[in-house]
């Protein structure tokens, strides 16, 4: 609903003036943005400068900030409270959560999330970054850039964060020098020269000094810098552009809920993650590849000729297609990528490692699959920006890999398009988030071609092949046994009441399975000690022991390139 009918609605009564008022705001830009930089380095004392100098504060936040002041240097007012909400983090006097916090100027409504610094908190700083506008990076004038300081510059560049702004804080405590302040400039210039993915132009990159405690050059300009002609950091975020951060170039519609409320309508809902959509535009339907033509654009407030990204509609097309939540809408001469193989920059945010070729869902725009990481090309050390191999990533680890999905995702670059780039990778048991990631690019390594070979078939099943052969008429066991070895991301089969017991097994264990046997007799185990080959058949009288033999088996250490399946 329009902000005036909405106004007019709530309360008939409202003067023209408070009319006027929320349609402005319903109309004012906003940005999101997010602060990162050392420990200590002053991140939430500007946030909560930002907050009380612009009246965005509540008379019971700040008495509450009083209350719990125990700083004695602030002067009874310790701001960065605004925003260290966590018991541990006010005892401690650090940020440990992302924490975030909303408040508006006439020109401009933002989003700020306050991010912790600490290198064991990245992946808060990525979840806080992932869909900021600008970041504020901040350096300590004492100390200059730090080891710390680099890793959240390069990680707002790695997440594509199109501006930056470097605040070199405590410049009250270097008695706002300008050699200082040109010193840390030149040596974050040389940094950021180096940073060769996503670095945003140096145009966009703005470098202020300021005094979040004392608020020299954060709301306003401050007397106390004279040789300095830029802006103060609050007119600078109201002024920014942002409006060309939007693609609005490629047209990517991915399709959530299908909506048919009768036998006269029929539309595809769903947010437009780039591009413009316009009543008449010839559209491709994928992955079918067919097409057809918008006939009606719907939402909440009536029937629209366009619409733009981020907006969400309801799109009605001419013809009727076969299209369900997952399938994505694109103008004909400018596709997505479709492929099932594509690397990517994985932030490892979870306490279990990441292990190639383990089995995990993968949720990318709408739909949700199966995935593998087939290989990890390189671990980035984010303090030298050094390429490190590794066989496993741990917990707040970057690196570069490459991904293996059950079918074909719709994706573009990264750099190209943040929605249709990004993904993250769930755990299929716990449910938990594994990691984030953003697509570089399809795969460009090269494909292996004639037979399949037993270790490309190792390097894709992830486990070597086992006939596990169980007491005699045990099937109950079978089939708990294979759902066990199933929910742990084997590839495992039930041998049951096969013609030919010895070309069953050898059968599965060709095509690289984890075989369940349970004979029907002596005569049948001596069958299978004959046909098996030694080592890949092993007796158990349980679950329990059948799950010890698979465990044996380990997985390859270095993935092979080559094998199609998943």
């Amino acid at each position: 609903m329009p902000v005036e009918h909405l106004s007019a609605a709530l309360n008939p009564g409202l003067s023209q003036e408070a009319t006027a008022w929320l349609e402005a705001t319903g109309q004012t830009e906003l940005l999101r943005f997010t602060t990162a930089g050392s420990v200590d380095d002053g991140k939430s004392t500007l946030i909560g400068r930002l907050l009380y100098d612009s009246k965005g504060v509540y008379e019971d936040q700040l008495a509450s900030v009083r209350k719990a002041t125990r700083n004695l240097s602030t002067n009874g007012l310790d701001l960065s409270l605004l925003t260290d909400g966590l018991r541990a983090e006010r005892e401690q006097g650090i940020t440990i959560d992302v924490a975030y916090r909303y408040f508006s100027t006439p020109r401009r409504k933002f989003i700020i999330a306050d991010t912790p610094g600490h290198e064991q908190y990245t992946r808060n700083m990525a979840t806080g970054a992932s869909t900021a506008n600008l970041a504020i990076i901040l350096i300590d004038a004492r100390y200059g850039v730090l080891p710390q300081s680099r890793r959240h510059a390069f990680l707002a560049a790695l997440l594509g964060i199109p501006h930056l702004v470097v605040a070199v804080n405590k410049m009250d405590l270097m008695e706002f020098r300008e050699d200082v302040f040109n010193a840390i400039r030149e040596e974050f210039r040389a940094f950021a020269a180096q940073l060769h993915v996503g670095t945003p132009d140096a145009g966009d990159i703005v470098y202020i000094p300021i005094s979040a405690l004392d608020g020299d050059n954060v709301v306003n300009r401050s007397p106390r810098t004279p040789w300095y002609q830029g802006p103060a950091l609050l007119e600078h975020l109201e002024t920014v552009p942002i409006a060309r951060d939007i693609n609005l170039t490629d047209l990517r519609f991915p399709v959530q809920y299908v909506i048919r409320p009768n036998l006269d309508f029929r539309g595809f809902a769903g947010t437009l993650a780039s591009g413009v959509v316009r009543k008449g535009d010839r559209v491709a339907v994928l992955p079918s590849g067919r097409t057809s033509r918008v006939k009606s654009i719907v939402t909440w407030e009536g029937e629209l000729e366009e619409a733009f990204a981020p907006m969400s509609i309801t799109v009605c097309l001419e013809d009727e297609i076969d299209i369900s939540r997952g399938d994505m809408l694109a103008l004909p001469d400018n596709l997505p990528h479709s492929a099932r193989r594509f690397d990517a920059t994985v932030v490892w945010m979870n306490q279990k490692p990441l292990e190639p070729n383990r089995s995990y869902l993968i949720k990318h725009t709408t739909q949700v699959t199966q995935a593998r990481v087939r290989e990890i090309r390189y671990r980035i050390d984010v303090n030298t920006l050094e390429h490190q191999p590794a066989r496993g990533l741990e917990l707040n680890a970057i690196g570069v890999v490459t991904v293996e999905a059950q079918r074909p995702l719709l994706f573009d670059p990264y750099r190209r398009n943040r929605f249709t780039g990004s993904f993250i990778l769930i755990d299929p048991l716990t449910n938990e988030t594994m990691g984030a990631g953003m697509i570089l690019q399809a795969e460009t390594g090269q494909r292996a071609a004639g037979p399949v070979t037993d270790a490309e078939r190792l390097a894709v099943r992830g486990h070597a092949p086992l006939a596990i052969c169980l007491p005699p008429d045990r099937m109950d066991l079978a089939w708990l046994l294979e759902r066990r070895l199933f929910d742990h991301g084997y590839l495992v089969h039930v041998i049951q009441q096969p013609e030919s017991l010895r070309q069953a097994v050898r059968t599965a264990l060709a095509a690289g399975l984890i075989a369940i046997v349970s004979p029907a007799g002596a005569a049948d185990w001596d069958l299978l000690r004959q046909a098996v080959p030694a080592g890949q058949l092993v007796p158990a009288e349980n679950v329990q022991q059948g799950m010890e033999a698979v465990a044996r088996l380990g997985r390859p250490e270095v993935p092979l390139t080559g094998g199609d399946g998943i």
